[in-house]
This record gives structure tokens, sequence and C-alpha cells, in this order.
């Protein structure tokens, strides 16, 4: 018994660390989108801990999440005066985490897409309030830019922004559902046939 715990856990923490490099590989491959401000970047990098959080749980989503972090942290530095990772685990960790709690109580196909959507939907409202409250009032007094001129930067892109609310709806809201979206589109298309690997290396439970 004491074997086979101590193998299980040195599988964990393989795949999580596996699955923690890759999503540091695909965070470097990222870009902005014409609907929002360049600061705020595209990539897929929530796809390996939507993996783990649906084969091993929300502990293990979460675990990559970090590693994520703090690999990126190491190998890049900060941009942001660690505003920009404080986001990135906030947001990630509430998208993951949902997902993986909902697919825990109904391991199906059909519960594997509601707890995509809802995941999606709950991470995009949820990062209109830590934008808006927390991140960008956060970074203009770090770096001393004036609100104003962040929103400016969305102005830019669409005249319709004129206040820090119509950032948030019209621009902030929009690019994360389509950025978690696709991080979800992404995942159901290859959770099954990756998951065929990965179940004969990792201890797991279930597939849809």
């Amino acid at each position: 018994m004491k074997n086979t715990k101590k193998k299980f856990g040195a599988k964990t923490v393989t795949f999580v660390g596996m699955l923690g490099a890759l999503s540091t590989v695909l965070m470097l491959i990222s870009f902005p989108l014409p609907i929002a401000p360049s600061f705020l970047e595209f990539d897929i990098a929530e796809v390996p801990a939507l993996f783990a959080g649906f084969f091993m749980g929300p502990a293990a989503g979460f675990s990559v999440i970090l590693v994520k972090i703090l690999l990126n942290l190491v190998i890049n530095g900060t941009k942001t005066a660690f505003v920009g990772e404080l986001s990135n685990l906030v947001g990630s960790t509430i998208f993951v985490v949902t997902a993986a709690l909902i697919y825990k109580r109904d391991r199906t196909k059909k519960g594997a897409l509601w707890a995509m959507a809802i995941s999606t939907v709950t991470v995009s409202i949820a990062y209109v309030f830590i934008d808006a409250l927390v991140m960008f009032p956060l970074y203009s007094k770090l770096y001393g830019i004036p609100l104003e001129a962040i929103i400016a930067m969305g102005t830019a892109i669409d005249p319709k922004i004129k206040s820090m609310t119509t950032m948030m709806l019209l621009s902030v809201f929009p690019f994360n559902l389509v950025k978690f979206g696709a991080t979800c589109l992404i995942t159901f298309l290859l959770y099954k046939k990756v998951g065929k690997v990965l179940r004969g290396m990792f201890f797991t439970q279930g597939e849809y």
C-alpha cells in the first residue's frame, strides 16, 4: 500500500509538472486581438490546466496553473510588476476550478460541455470586476499611468469605449469569452484522443 501511494504521488507530480511546463510554452505563444488593447494578449495556456482539472480534479488543475506562473516568472520575469501574473492566477483559477468542480459531479460528455460553458461565462464576468476594480487601478498606480490613458487605448480600437464601464463591456468581456471559449473548444477536440494516451501513463478516473 505504501509503495502504491508513493507511485501515485510520483505520477501525480510528474503529470502536473509536465502539463505545467506545456502550459508555460503555450503562454509564450500569445498575441493581441483586434477587439482589445494590445496589453490583453490571447493564448491557450489554460488548456493543460483544464486537462489536469478534468483528469485529477480542481487541485491538480490549480497546481498546473501555479507551475505555469512560477516557470514563466523564472524564464521571463515580470513586465507588469506582478499585476499581470496575479490577474492570470486569479482568472485561470476561477476558470479551471469551476469547470473541474462541475465536471467532477457529472463525468460525461454533457457534463463536460456544461462545465466548460459555465466556467467560460463565469470567468469572463469575473474579469470585468477583477480588472475594473483591482487590476487596472493597481497597474495605473504602480506605473503612474492615468486610468484615462488606459481607457484611451480601448477608444483607439472602438470609439464607443469612453469609460471604464464600456471598456469592460465592449472589450474585456468579449476578449475573455473568445480566449476561454477557444480554450474549451481545443480541450473538447483533443481530450478524448490525448486522454487515451495520458490514461495509460497516469492514475485517472472516468472519461467523457
